[in-house]
Protein backbone atom coordinates (compact mmCIF):
# COMPACT_ATOMS: atom_id res chain seq x y z
CA UNK A 1 0.00 0.00 0.00
CA UNK A 2 1.35 3.44 -0.92
CA UNK A 3 2.05 5.69 2.05
CA UNK A 4 -1.00 7.69 3.11
CA UNK A 5 -0.80 11.02 4.89
CA UNK A 6 -3.15 11.38 7.84
CA UNK A 7 -3.54 15.02 8.84
CA UNK A 8 -5.08 15.99 12.20
CA UNK A 9 -6.51 19.51 12.38
CA UNK A 10 -5.75 21.30 15.67
CA UNK A 11 -7.39 24.37 17.16
CA UNK A 12 -7.75 25.99 20.57
CA UNK A 13 -10.08 24.18 23.00
CA UNK A 14 -9.91 20.95 20.99
CA UNK A 15 -10.77 17.76 22.90
CA UNK A 16 -7.41 16.09 23.48
CA UNK A 17 -8.71 12.51 23.31
CA UNK A 18 -10.40 13.24 19.97
CA UNK A 19 -6.88 13.83 18.65
CA UNK A 20 -4.75 11.36 20.57
CA UNK A 21 -7.15 8.39 20.44
CA UNK A 22 -7.33 8.06 16.63
CA UNK A 23 -3.72 9.24 16.29
CA UNK A 24 -2.51 6.34 18.46
CA UNK A 25 -4.44 3.92 16.25
CA UNK A 26 -2.82 5.18 13.05
CA UNK A 27 0.58 5.33 14.75
CA UNK A 28 0.14 1.73 15.86
CA UNK A 29 -0.47 0.74 12.25
CA UNK A 30 2.60 2.69 11.12
CA UNK A 31 4.74 0.95 13.73
CA UNK A 32 3.40 -2.40 12.53
CA UNK A 33 4.23 -1.64 8.91
CA UNK A 34 6.59 1.35 8.59
CA UNK A 35 5.85 3.51 5.58
CA UNK A 36 2.10 2.88 5.69
CA UNK A 37 1.03 6.19 7.19
CA UNK A 38 2.61 9.62 7.45
CA UNK A 39 0.92 11.23 10.45
CA UNK A 40 0.92 15.01 10.76
CA UNK A 41 -0.78 17.60 12.96
CA UNK A 42 -1.44 21.19 11.93
CA UNK A 43 -3.05 24.35 13.28
CA UNK A 44 -4.05 27.42 11.29
CA UNK A 45 -0.79 29.29 11.88
CA UNK A 46 1.37 26.40 13.07
CA UNK A 47 1.31 27.70 16.64
CA UNK A 48 0.69 25.46 19.69
CA UNK A 49 -2.93 25.02 20.77
CA UNK A 50 -4.36 24.56 24.25
CA UNK A 51 -6.85 21.73 24.58
CA UNK A 52 -10.08 21.94 26.54
CA UNK A 53 -8.41 19.95 29.36
CA UNK A 54 -5.47 22.36 29.55
CA UNK A 55 -2.90 20.31 27.68
CA UNK A 56 -0.78 22.09 25.07
CA UNK A 57 -0.31 20.40 21.70
CA UNK A 58 2.51 21.49 19.41
CA UNK A 59 1.58 20.92 15.75
CA UNK A 60 3.99 19.75 13.09
CA UNK A 61 3.09 22.57 10.72
CA UNK A 62 0.59 25.21 9.65
CA UNK A 63 -2.50 24.15 7.75
CA UNK A 64 -1.47 26.24 4.75
CA UNK A 65 1.90 24.51 4.43
CA UNK A 66 1.94 22.32 1.31
CA UNK A 67 0.58 18.86 2.11
CA UNK A 68 -1.76 16.50 0.30
CA UNK A 69 -3.71 14.64 2.96
CA UNK A 70 -5.20 11.28 2.10
CA UNK A 71 -7.17 11.20 5.37
CA UNK A 72 -8.15 14.49 6.96
CA UNK A 73 -9.21 14.14 10.61
CA UNK A 74 -11.20 16.94 12.25
CA UNK A 75 -11.58 16.47 16.02
CA UNK A 76 -14.18 18.08 18.25
CA UNK A 77 -14.19 19.91 21.55
CA UNK A 78 -15.30 23.19 23.06
CA UNK A 79 -13.58 25.05 20.23
CA UNK A 80 -16.34 23.94 17.85
CA UNK A 81 -19.05 25.82 19.72
CA UNK A 82 -18.10 29.07 18.01
CA UNK A 83 -16.18 27.89 14.95
CA UNK A 84 -13.26 30.01 13.79
CA UNK A 85 -14.30 31.42 10.39
CA UNK A 86 -10.73 31.02 9.11
CA UNK A 87 -10.72 27.34 10.06
CA UNK A 88 -14.13 26.78 8.47
CA UNK A 89 -12.89 28.51 5.33
CA UNK A 90 -9.80 26.31 5.20
CA UNK A 91 -11.95 23.19 5.55
CA UNK A 92 -14.31 24.40 2.83
CA UNK A 93 -11.39 24.81 0.44
CA UNK A 94 -9.24 21.83 1.37
CA UNK A 95 -11.74 19.28 2.70
CA UNK A 96 -12.98 18.15 -0.72
CA UNK A 97 -9.40 17.35 -1.76
CA UNK A 98 -8.98 14.60 0.85
CA UNK A 99 -9.71 11.04 -0.21
CA UNK A 100 -11.15 10.41 3.25
CA UNK A 101 -12.75 13.10 5.38
CA UNK A 102 -13.18 12.14 9.04
CA UNK A 103 -14.65 13.91 12.04
CA UNK A 104 -14.55 12.92 15.69
CA UNK A 105 -17.29 14.01 18.08
CA UNK A 106 -18.31 17.63 17.44
CA UNK A 107 -15.78 17.95 14.64
CA UNK A 108 -18.87 17.22 12.54
CA UNK A 109 -20.07 20.73 13.39
CA UNK A 110 -16.98 22.15 11.67
CA UNK A 111 -17.51 19.95 8.61
CA UNK A 112 -21.16 20.98 8.44
CA UNK A 113 -20.27 24.67 8.79
CA UNK A 114 -17.97 24.22 5.79
CA UNK A 115 -20.79 22.65 3.78
CA UNK A 116 -19.01 19.29 3.63
CA UNK A 117 -21.90 17.29 5.10
CA UNK A 118 -24.70 18.70 2.95
CA UNK A 119 -26.82 15.88 1.55
CA UNK A 120 -24.98 13.31 3.65
CA UNK A 121 -25.86 11.12 6.60
CA UNK A 122 -23.76 11.95 9.66
CA UNK A 123 -23.56 11.67 13.42
CA UNK A 124 -21.90 13.47 16.31
CA UNK A 125 -21.90 13.39 20.10
CA UNK A 126 -25.43 12.62 21.27
CA UNK A 127 -25.67 15.91 23.17
CA UNK A 128 -25.11 17.91 19.96
CA UNK A 129 -27.16 15.93 17.44
CA UNK A 130 -30.18 18.21 17.80
CA UNK A 131 -28.02 21.29 17.34
CA UNK A 132 -26.36 19.84 14.25
CA UNK A 133 -29.74 18.98 12.74
CA UNK A 134 -31.24 22.35 13.63
CA UNK A 135 -28.33 24.46 12.38
CA UNK A 136 -27.72 22.39 9.23
CA UNK A 137 -31.03 21.06 7.85
CA UNK A 138 -29.30 19.75 4.72
CA UNK A 139 -27.46 17.17 6.86
CA UNK A 140 -29.22 13.89 7.64
CA UNK A 141 -28.30 13.54 11.32
CA UNK A 142 -28.49 10.05 12.83
CA UNK A 143 -28.13 10.30 16.63
CA UNK A 144 -27.82 6.57 17.31
CA UNK A 145 -24.64 5.08 15.75
CA UNK A 146 -21.14 5.44 17.15
CA UNK A 147 -19.96 6.26 13.64
CA UNK A 148 -21.40 6.69 10.16
CA UNK A 149 -19.76 6.18 6.75
CA UNK A 150 -21.29 8.03 3.81
CA UNK A 151 -19.06 7.71 0.78
CA UNK A 152 -15.62 9.10 1.56
CA UNK A 153 -16.95 11.02 4.58
CA UNK A 154 -16.96 9.40 8.02
CA UNK A 155 -18.31 10.99 11.19
CA UNK A 156 -18.14 9.57 14.70
CA UNK A 157 -19.92 10.17 17.98
CA UNK A 158 -18.41 11.19 21.29
CA UNK A 159 -14.74 10.90 22.15
CA UNK A 160 -13.81 7.18 22.29
CA UNK A 161 -15.89 6.37 19.21
CA UNK A 162 -13.12 8.11 17.26
CA UNK A 163 -10.92 5.15 18.22
CA UNK A 164 -13.55 2.74 16.86
CA UNK A 165 -13.70 4.65 13.59
CA UNK A 166 -9.89 4.82 13.28
CA UNK A 167 -9.69 1.05 13.86
CA UNK A 168 -12.28 0.54 11.12
CA UNK A 169 -10.24 2.68 8.72
CA UNK A 170 -7.04 0.79 9.53
CA UNK A 171 -8.89 -2.49 9.03
CA UNK A 172 -10.05 -1.19 5.65
CA UNK A 173 -6.48 -0.27 4.71
CA UNK A 174 -4.46 -3.10 6.23
CA UNK A 175 -6.79 -5.92 7.19
CA UNK A 176 -8.49 -7.20 10.30
CA UNK A 177 -5.46 -8.83 11.91
CA UNK A 178 -3.50 -5.58 11.98
CA UNK A 179 -6.46 -3.65 13.40
CA UNK A 180 -7.05 -6.39 15.98
CA UNK A 181 -3.40 -6.25 17.04
CA UNK A 182 -3.65 -2.49 17.55
CA UNK A 183 -6.89 -2.89 19.53
CA UNK A 184 -5.23 -5.44 21.80
CA UNK A 185 -2.24 -3.17 22.33
CA UNK A 186 -4.52 -0.26 23.26
CA UNK A 187 -6.66 -2.60 25.39
CA UNK A 188 -9.85 -1.78 23.52
CA UNK A 189 -12.32 -4.10 21.82
CA UNK A 190 -12.34 -4.48 18.06
CA UNK A 191 -15.96 -5.46 18.03
CA UNK A 192 -18.11 -2.33 18.01
CA UNK A 193 -19.84 -1.97 14.64
CA UNK A 194 -20.36 1.57 13.44
CA UNK A 195 -24.11 1.31 13.72
CA UNK A 196 -24.00 0.12 17.30
CA UNK A 197 -25.97 2.55 19.44
CA UNK A 198 -24.11 5.28 21.33
CA UNK A 199 -25.83 4.10 24.49
CA UNK A 200 -27.11 0.85 25.92
CA UNK A 201 -30.90 0.68 26.11
CA UNK A 202 -30.75 1.52 29.81
CA UNK A 203 -28.65 4.63 29.21
CA UNK A 204 -30.48 5.72 26.07
CA UNK A 205 -33.74 5.88 27.99
CA UNK A 206 -34.34 8.14 30.93
CA UNK A 207 -35.01 6.46 34.25
CA UNK A 208 -38.68 6.70 35.10
CA UNK A 209 -39.57 8.84 38.09
CA UNK A 210 -42.28 6.57 39.46
CA UNK A 211 -41.23 3.36 41.15
CA UNK A 212 -43.71 1.07 39.31
CA UNK A 213 -42.30 2.21 35.96
CA UNK A 214 -38.70 1.84 37.18
CA UNK A 215 -39.58 -1.68 38.30
CA UNK A 216 -40.90 -2.40 34.81
CA UNK A 217 -37.69 -1.11 33.25
CA UNK A 218 -35.65 -3.42 35.48
CA UNK A 219 -37.97 -6.33 34.72
CA UNK A 220 -37.58 -5.86 30.97
CA UNK A 221 -33.79 -5.78 31.28
CA UNK A 222 -33.67 -8.89 33.48
CA UNK A 223 -36.28 -10.89 31.53
CA UNK A 224 -35.94 -10.15 27.79
CA UNK A 225 -37.47 -13.56 27.01
CA UNK A 226 -40.66 -12.86 28.97
CA UNK A 227 -44.02 -11.66 27.69
CA UNK A 228 -43.23 -7.98 27.22
CA UNK A 229 -46.37 -6.79 25.50
CA UNK A 230 -47.87 -3.52 26.63
CA UNK A 231 -50.77 -5.36 28.26
CA UNK A 232 -48.42 -7.58 30.27
CA UNK A 233 -46.16 -4.72 31.33
CA UNK A 234 -49.15 -2.55 32.23
CA UNK A 235 -50.44 -5.30 34.50
CA UNK A 236 -47.06 -5.45 36.23
CA UNK A 237 -47.22 -1.68 36.78
CA UNK A 238 -50.86 -1.87 37.97
CA UNK A 239 -51.94 0.57 35.26
CA UNK A 240 -54.26 0.37 32.29
CA UNK A 241 -52.45 -0.36 29.02
CA UNK A 242 -53.26 3.09 27.65
CA UNK A 243 -52.17 4.89 30.82
CA UNK A 244 -49.03 2.76 31.06
CA UNK A 245 -47.94 3.38 27.47
CA UNK A 246 -48.45 7.12 27.79
CA UNK A 247 -46.70 7.36 31.18
CA UNK A 248 -43.78 5.16 30.08
CA UNK A 249 -43.07 7.30 27.02
CA UNK A 250 -43.45 10.54 28.99
CA UNK A 251 -41.02 9.46 31.70
CA UNK A 252 -38.43 7.52 29.67
CA UNK A 253 -38.52 9.33 26.33
CA UNK A 254 -39.37 6.24 24.27
CA UNK A 255 -42.29 3.90 23.77
CA UNK A 256 -42.41 0.57 25.65
CA UNK A 257 -42.05 -1.28 22.36
CA UNK A 258 -38.91 0.61 21.35
CA UNK A 259 -37.39 0.07 24.78
CA UNK A 260 -38.11 -3.67 24.60
CA UNK A 261 -36.60 -3.83 21.09
CA UNK A 262 -33.40 -2.17 22.29
CA UNK A 263 -33.07 -4.38 25.35
CA UNK A 264 -33.57 -7.55 23.33
CA UNK A 265 -31.12 -6.48 20.65
CA UNK A 266 -28.52 -5.55 23.25
CA UNK A 267 -29.00 -8.86 25.09
CA UNK A 268 -28.67 -10.89 21.89
CA UNK A 269 -25.62 -8.90 20.82
CA UNK A 270 -23.86 -9.58 24.14
CA UNK A 271 -24.59 -13.30 23.88
CA UNK A 272 -23.22 -13.38 20.34
CA UNK A 273 -20.07 -11.58 21.44
CA UNK A 274 -19.43 -13.31 24.74
CA UNK A 275 -20.75 -16.88 24.42
CA UNK A 276 -20.66 -19.83 22.03
CA UNK A 277 -24.42 -20.38 22.33
CA UNK A 278 -26.19 -21.22 19.09
CA UNK A 279 -28.31 -18.74 17.16
CA UNK A 280 -31.53 -20.58 17.96
CA UNK A 281 -30.74 -20.66 21.68
CA UNK A 282 -29.85 -16.96 21.70
CA UNK A 283 -33.01 -16.02 19.81
CA UNK A 284 -35.13 -17.74 22.49
CA UNK A 285 -33.12 -16.31 25.40
CA UNK A 286 -33.44 -12.79 23.97
CA UNK A 287 -37.18 -12.97 23.44
CA UNK A 288 -37.23 -13.23 19.65
CA UNK A 289 -38.67 -16.72 19.64
CA UNK A 290 -37.19 -17.76 16.31
CA UNK A 291 -33.85 -17.24 14.56
CA UNK A 292 -35.67 -15.59 11.64
CA UNK A 293 -37.25 -12.97 13.91
CA UNK A 294 -33.85 -12.20 15.42
CA UNK A 295 -32.26 -12.05 11.96
CA UNK A 296 -34.80 -9.46 10.81
CA UNK A 297 -34.20 -7.35 13.92
CA UNK A 298 -30.41 -7.45 13.45
CA UNK A 299 -30.54 -6.61 9.77
CA UNK A 300 -32.88 -3.69 10.41
CA UNK A 301 -30.89 -2.25 13.32
CA UNK A 302 -27.30 -3.21 12.55
CA UNK A 303 -27.22 -4.04 8.86
CA UNK A 304 -25.86 -7.54 9.53
CA UNK A 305 -27.40 -10.93 10.26
CA UNK A 306 -26.56 -12.48 13.68
CA UNK A 307 -24.04 -14.97 12.27
CA UNK A 308 -22.24 -12.21 10.35
CA UNK A 309 -22.31 -9.97 13.41
CA UNK A 310 -20.69 -12.71 15.51
CA UNK A 311 -18.06 -13.40 12.87
CA UNK A 312 -17.07 -9.75 12.58
CA UNK A 313 -17.32 -8.51 16.14
CA UNK A 314 -16.63 -11.35 18.52
CA UNK A 315 -13.08 -11.06 19.85
CA UNK A 316 -10.70 -13.76 18.69
CA UNK A 317 -9.82 -16.27 21.45
CA UNK A 318 -6.58 -15.57 23.26
CA UNK A 319 -3.69 -17.73 22.16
Amino acid sequence: MAQRTVLFVLFDAVQSLDVTGPLEVFMGAEQHAPGTYRIRTASLDGAPVRTSSGLTLVPDQALDDPLDAHTLVVPGGQGTRTPDPALVGWLREHGPRAERLVSVCTGAILLAAAGLLDGRRATTHWAYCDKLARDHPDVEVDPDPIYVRDGHVATSAGVTSGIDLALALVEEDMGREVALGIARHLVVFLRRPGNQAQFSAQLAAQTARREPLRDVQRWITEHPDADLTVDSLATRASLSPRHFARAFQTETGMTPGRYVDRVRLEHARRLLEDTTDGIEEISRASGYGTPEAMRRAFVKALGAAPAEYRRRFRPAPAR
